[in-house]
């Protein structure tokens, strides 16, 4: 296939991009899946294709839900190619990806971005120390590799992913020392009014309260209402702590998992300059699309949890529409057939995005989490601390390119991704202003890393097969779920 040949370019192969590439795909347009992981699923079905019986059974019937995606991928004409990374996505639809060590262009008539999720930052004391991760993270090595902690974890913070990862440990026979939440009954209250519109999606809350009630059964020590949290140590985590109802709670731990949500993972979107708000709901910045995902540059659009959090159903509804609307574009489907087809997917998504006020008001993220005290580190790459980021601010610095520049908070390896909410909530607390007027990082290509060699031997055209996938090595202090067969 050459690069003028394709009508449909997708970035990322989680629940939306697998949805988005088979929907145009369904009406005959020539697909190209690009996923710099292994195999498809994004993090939400990560390793399902090839996840024994004990770990679906281990994870949940939800988790097991992607493997008719994976399987549908597979027998479909979408052209997906693994372990490819996205480094730059022009205006003009050029998508640029490393793949084989080989950096490779093509060019497409529409780009669908379905770049999911990232964990929101969670900059509090002791929070690099080592022992402490995230609870998505730890997710990861469970799907993964079946690794779980060799120790007792605390989980700490505020999510449903947080009742989920326990409810996974649980199933896998980890014992969880105390799940510590931010949530309060002033959290309760404000999310109250939202469940009416919550209960169309009922058959989700069920399932959350049937996970908390397994969780109660098993007698994992709760802590609700916690703020101020912390952790101690001094090579690395010791303890856990935190203020709970006008005490200080102290829970010992060598293994913290932190979570306090998730944002749209955005670098490639501000990097197209597209625009942007920042959704004061989800505490975060989203792109701001159309109702078939569509950004404001011409043949690109965005679905998933990329285009605002809203969960794995709700990403394959709008990939779905996405992939229905970029075939529509490339003039494979007529307009009438486009809104027949879409009707039940936009359905579909109105009945997932219901809940959504409900979670987002119950589980809002506490400001002492989220904007830290002078003393925490924001910029782990850089080691730039909170306060040195107020002196900035006080020099004269009102953004976060600004702050770059005077003391390289956010130009390090992950260019911004840890840090970047932190920093424009910091800003935007020190100078008084919104989050919208501070605005965000200038995200620049390279996306991800690439060599000055693969810079300047770039390809175009088809790129070759795959080279499949490669082992990594489980980290320390971690065990197996059950031996390997």
């Amino acid at each position: 296939m050459a690069a003028d040949d394709l009508d449909v370019v997708v970035v990322g192969a989680g629940p939306a991009g697998m949805a988005a590439a088979l929907a145009a795909s369904a009406q005959g347009a020539a697909v190209l899946l690009l996923d710099d992981a292994p195999a498809a699923g994004g993090q939400i079905y990560r390793g399902v294709g090839r996840a024994d019986p004990k770990l679906l059974d281990t994870l949940g019937p939800d988790y097991a839900a992607g493997r008719s995606l994976t399987e549908a991928l597979a027998k479909s004409g979408v052209q997906y190619r693994t372990g490819t990374a996205v480094w730059q996505v022009t205006r003009e639809r050029e998508v640029h990806f490393i793949e084989a060590e080989e950096s490779r262009v093509v060019r497409a008539r529409q780009v669908v971005l379905c770049t999911g999720a990232l964990e929101r930052p969670f900059p509090v004391p002791g929070w690099t120390l080592p022992g402490v991760m995230t609870a998505g993270a730890a997710q990861i090595l469970l799907k993964s590799a079946q690794v779980v902690p060799a120790e007792a974890p605390v989980l700490a913070g505020c999510g449903p992913l947080l009742i989920l990862l326990a409810w996974q440990y649980l199933r896998a026979g980890v014992r969880v020392a105390a799940i510590v939440e931010s949530t309060r009954m002033e959290d309760y209250r404000r999310a109250l009014p939202h469940l009416p519109g919550a209960l169309r999606a009922w058959g989700d809350l069920r399932k959350g309260l049937a996970m908390l009630r397994d969780l109660r059964a098993a007698g994992i020590p709760f802590h609700r209402g916690a703020r101020g949290l912390a952790i101690e140590g001094d090579k690395c985590a010791q303890a856990v702590t935190f203020d709970k109802g006008g005490q200080r709670m102290r829970v010992p731990a060598r293994t913290v998992l932190l979570h306090q949500g998730v944002v749209p993972n955005t670098q490639i979107t501000w990097s197209l300059r597209a625009r942007h708000v920042w959704n004061d709901a989800q505490q975060c910045f989203q792109p701001v699309n159309g109702a078939w995902g569509e950004l404001d540059i011409a043949g690109i659009r965005i679905a998933g949890d990329g285009a605002g959090i809203a969960g794995a159903a709700a990403a394959i509804a709008s990939g779905t529409l996405a992939g229905i609307a970029a075939a529509h574009a490339c003039g494979r489907v007529d307009a009438a057939t486009r809104d027949l087809l879409a009707a039940p997917h936009r359905d579909a998504l109105r009945r997932q995005l219901a809940i959504r006020p409900f979670l987002d008001a119950l589980y809002r993220a506490p400001d002492v989490h989220r904007i830290p005290a002078d003393d925490v580190l924001v910029c782990r790459c850089e080691e730039v601390g909170a306060g040195t980021l107020r002196a900035h601010v006080a020099l004269g610095a009102s953004g976060p390119n600004q702050a770059k520049a005077y003391g390289r908070c956010g130009m390090g390896p992950c260019q911004g991704r840890l840090c970047g909410l932190t920093v424009t909530e910091v800003i935007a607390r020190a100078t008084g202003r919104t989050p919208d007027e501070v605005g965000y990082y200038r995200i620049r290509a390279p996306i991800k890393p690439i060599t000055l060699g693969q810079l300047a031997g770039i390809a175009t055209g088809a790129p070759p097969p795959s080279q499949g996938p490669s082992a990594a090595p489980a980290p320390p202090q971690t065990r197996k779920v059950a031996p390997d067969n």
